[in-house]
């Protein structure tokens, strides 16, 4: 192995390392907070990040072969869509009448559809 081969690996580790760690903390707060909104705000951004860390890591693992364009492809997709989906998702429960958690203090989306 060369010097470059053994930094490309101790890339691909960290990488993984922390992406899994951003998923995990997506799914804590998807079990942790209290409505729908917020646990679409920690599942979104976190869990893209993580993802998005993961899909790098594969890629500083085997380089740019197909495997890699397909990790790239996915990262990208998930990184431009994800945040889509979730306001789409949070956009269609408010218009159902979801309600916010008590602790929530201001309900910008609700004032601005009242006038």
């Amino acid at each position: 192995m060369t010097t470059i081969d053994i930094a490309l690996d101790i890339a691909s580790t960290i990488l993984l390392i922390i992406g899994v760690f951003f998923v995990f903390l997506g799914m804590v707060g998807l079990l942790r907070l209290p409505d729908v909104y917020n646990r679409l705000h920690a599942t979104t951004k976190i869990g893209t990040l993580g993802t998005f860390g993961v899909m790098m890591s594969i890629l500083a693992k085997v380089g740019f072969s197909p495997m890699g364009v397909k990790a790239i492809t996915v990262g990208l997709f998930l990184f431009l869509t994800a945040p889509i989906a979730a306001h789409m998702i949070g956009r269609a429960a408010h218009r159902h009448g979801v309600g916010l958690c008590k602790g929530s203090v201001i309900d910008e989306y609700g004032q601005d559809h009242k006038k």
